[in-house]
């Protein structure tokens, strides 16, 4: 496909989607010119606070046929790179101490579909042979599909570190580790040339008239630039950039916060995949910090029913020495804002809570190491937690953004949809489901309004 020299594309937003975007408009259409805009250094927002994990693992077709791709996408950078982006293939552990799991199983058959009865395996009492223990981090060797553990001998010999009380394990196969930072990176040399420019500023106004013009606060002064197309790829921010359209954008931020640390006691094996104890439970603290936390208004939810989902895994690659914690417990939507609002209390209740899956954790309790590394990011969504990849709503205007938890693992597959989108190029089947399109099918809606988020 010769260059198209009429067109020229501004992108509003620099991390991974915004650089996956310009990525693929210029590999796959051979576009002329792509300018990318941000306030920011590329990478360096909320694709910084990555927890830089992947997975096929939702309840719906549409979503594992996507993130399937993004996947395949994500192993052609790994192989032309020498495997640059540290791609493994541990998988996504998730814990539980409930033994009548029907309700997981149907998830996954949801999402899985006719291929749901060959790629899931169950390994009870007896029948653990086939399981194939994720020993290496090897992702070309890594088996796909699903385990199921519930053989409780497999389960201690497997998971040790694990709290002897879990009963059932659902090791989903085609998931692991990669390195954002290192991905865009990558993507970014690629992309140098005349045919792509970056411009570091903030993006005050859009108007459209033959196309459209935008006008960008920089350092050096105000700079206006005219595009033919524009696509929304700023994240949190993704909401201000489209009402600058006169478009409301069905989405929300929350933010989430993660712990990461030197795990100099050895609480957690380096072998160990990215675990994640389903279960609700109450923090573990003593009984004088309980009634002192009962006693402050402020602080009782602490005490309360705390949701599931915690999440825990070694960083670093087998030879590090770093351990990451998790926990998006927050649901209270709120406007984003460039300072992250950290709350101090955070990494004594992630790692109390990692701890009940995680035991060694307890090591730490009121002792975490100085150099601690405390961070979080704004969780862009839609309520029913799927991205907003299409038209915008203004003809020209295109969005690629409400990729909440799962920017990194999507953005190869986000960024190629994008791309065809504005383009007018071939799409894939799922596209549709994809676009604010979805909202007019009432059979879809119902089916995710239904279904887990899938919120990490």
């Amino acid at each position: 496909m010769p260059p198209n020299t009429e067109m020229h594309i501004a992108i509003i937003g620099a991390g991974i989607i915004g650089i996956s975007t310009a990525y693929y408009l210029a590999k796959n259409h051979n576009l002329s010119k792509v300018t990318l805009i941000d306030r920011e250094q590329p990478m360096s927002f909320t694709s910084a606070q990555s927890g830089e994990n992947y997975r096929n693992w939702w309840p719906h077709p549409s979503m594992v046929a996507f993130t399937n791709r993004s996947i395949d996408l994500l192993e052609d950078f790994a192989r032309e790179s020498g495997n640059r982006i540290n791609m493994n293939r541990r998988g996504y552990a998730l814990a539980s101490r409930r033994t009548e799991i029907n309700d997981l199983v149907q998830q996954l058959h949801d999402g899985l579909g006719d291929t749901a009865d060959r790629l899931i395996r169950y390994h009870s009492s007896g029948d653990t042979d086939r399981y194939q223990p994720s020993l290496a981090p090897d992702w070309e060797t890594a088996p796909i599909g699903v385990d199921i553990l519930q053989d409780q001998p497999l389960i201690r010999s497997t998971f040790p570190s694990y709290e002897r009380d879990i009963q059932t394990v659902i090791h989903i196969r085609r998931g692991g580790d990669i390195s954002s930072q290192q991905l865009g990176m990558h993507m970014l040399g690629a992309l140098k040339g005349d045919r792509f420019e970056r411009l570091t500023g903030s993006v005050e106004s859009i108007t459209q008239a033959d196309g459209f013009t935008l006008e960008i606060a920089a350092v050096d002064g105000t700079h206006t630039l005219q595009a033919d197309k524009i696509v929304n790829a700023a994240g949190p921010f993704a909401d201000r950039i489209a009402k600058m359209l006169g478009i409301e954008l069905p989405i929300c931020n929350t933010f989430q916060q993660k712990i990461a640390f030197e795990d100099h006691k050895k609480a957690v094996p380096r072998e160990l995949p990215f675990s994640i104890d389903l279960d609700g439970q109450k923090i573990d603290w003593s009984e004088e910090d309980r009634e002192m936390l009962q006693a402050d208004p402020d602080f009782k939810w602490l005490t309360d029913d705390m949701p599931g989902a915690i999440h825990c895994r070694p960083d670093g690659g087998d030879h590090g020495t770093w351990v990451k914690l998790g926990w998006a417990y927050n649901e209270t939507a709120a406007e984003a804002t460039w300072e992250p609002p950290l709350d101090d209390n955070f990494p004594e209740i992630v790692l109390r809570g990692a701890a009940r899956l995680n035991p060694a954790l307890k090591a730490y309790y009121g002792r975490l190491p100085r150099n601690m590394h405390h961070y979080g990011g704004w969780y862009t969504m839609t309520e029913e937690n799927w991205p907003l990849i299409g038209p915008m709503g203004v003809e020209g205007a295109f969005m690629n953004c409400a990729h909440s938890g799962f920017g990194t693992m999507a953005a190869c597959a986000g960024g190629e949809l994008a791309a065809a989108w504005v383009m007018g190029a071939k799409r894939p089947a799922y596209s549709d489901d994809f676009s604010l399109d979805r909202h007019n099918n009432a059979k879809l809606m119902k089916t995710l309004h239904e279904s887990a988020k899938g919120v990490l």
